[in-house]
């Protein structure tokens, strides 16, 4: 979604924050990080190369006028004056350690960054960066001790993964500023997401598409699984991923009558449809323009496999949708009083 080529880190500050439910205190830092060339070149692709293929953008949200939302405006203070920076950040802060509700939340530390020249959609401008950094990982320090080498254990930041971060472009559209958010550390889904960013998805096609194979997702799992077995939501799944890349437009009509041969499954699938928009309080669309990113990264995520209770796991090709239907056939043997699968194949790959 961001391309970082001639991005530049310009302001950079590192407060600790606590939390609030268990009385532990946050501890400002008063001036901004200025690096040598070695942590630089550490640094700017571990803030932002988490960005470069997200597809679905945020924008933020207030019960009553988005201007009151907080992020929004630190956000907008520090794009208008950047002599504001140092204060704004920790009032950024102090926000986030208001949302520490509970003993899950983790303290750690707290990265807010100026970076300038991301390319969003083709334009360069700027973007403010706010990163949690709430695990360290244990590492090996080599010292001398005298006139020999001694190791001590060390923690430290890692470099792979943020745990926590998001990226307000000083870019908006009809819908409002553009936000970009990551959250590989997931304890708490309202904790980052809602209370503190108060942001939602895009009313765009990354967002429909997203949306709708999440839904078949928790159908295949929570109904097909439960009713009908391993290998009904596993062809469920596949016959959904080729109905998305066959068809440019999703009618939820022509879908139904695409994946499912009985009416009772129609029926079902409406009911879970109503229940997952309650729960998740999302609007599922009827019909929408499928993103081809979204539909190959959740391709990637989805798990079409049997389990079996005898440590024997049958991987299903999610491209080959009618493939369990055609070639594996569920029985049950009286002599063992066990379920079984039979397999058909001509030769071995």
């Amino acid at each position: 979604m961001i391309k970082r080529n001639k991005a530049s880190i310009t302001k950079f500050i590192i407060h600790k924050i606590g939390n609030k439910f268990n009385d532990t205190r946050n501890l400002f830092s008063e001036k901004p990080v200025i690096f040598d060339e070695n942590s630089y070149e550490l640094m700017k692709p571990y803030l932002l190369k988490p960005f470069a293929n997200l597809a679905e953008t945020y924008r933020f949200h207030h019960h009553a006028d988005v201007n009151l939302n907080e992020i929004f405006n630190y956000s907008k203070s520090i794009f208008e004056d950047e002599e504001s920076f140092v204060e704004t950040s920790k009032n950024i802060v102090k926000h986030l350690y208001e949302q520490s509700n509970s003993a899950q939340i983790k303290t750690g530390d707290v990265i807010i960054a100026l970076i300038e020249d991301v390319e969003y959609n083709e334009i360069f401008t700027n973007a403010i960066g706010i990163f949690k950094i709430e695990n360290k990982t244990d590492f090996f320090q080599t010292y001398v001790d005298g006139d020999s080498m001694d190791v001590m254990v060390q923690q430290g930041i890692s470099t792979k993964k943020i745990d926590k971060g998001c990226l307000v472009i000083n870019s908006s559209d009809d819908e409002g500023s553009v936000v970009l958010s990551v959250d590989n550390n997931n304890y708490d889904t309202q904790y980052w997401i809602k209370n503190f960013l108060n942001i939602k998805y895009a009313d765009d096609k990354n967002n429909h598409t997203q949306t709708y194979i999440e839904m078949c997702k928790d159908f295949s799992n929570e109904v097909l699984k439960t009713d009908f077995g391993s290998k009904e939501q596993s062809h469920f799944l596949a016959k959904t991923i080729d109905f998305f890349k066959e068809n440019d437009t999703v009618n939820i009509h022509d879908f139904k009558d695409d994946v499912f041969e009985e009416d009772e499954h129609k029926e079902m699938f409406d009911d879970y449809k109503k229940v997952f928009e309650s729960e998740k309080d999302v609007l599922v669309r009827n019909q929408f323009h499928v993103s081809e990113i979204v539909l190959k990264k959740q391709k990637q995520k989805i798990k079409t496999e049997i389990k079996l209770d005898t440590n024997i796991q049958i991987k299903l090709d999610v491209e080959a949708p009618d493939a369990s239907s055609e070639y594996l056939e569920l029985g049950y043997d009286d002599e063992k009083k066990m379920k079984y699968y039979k397999v058909y194949f001509n030769e071995e790959k």
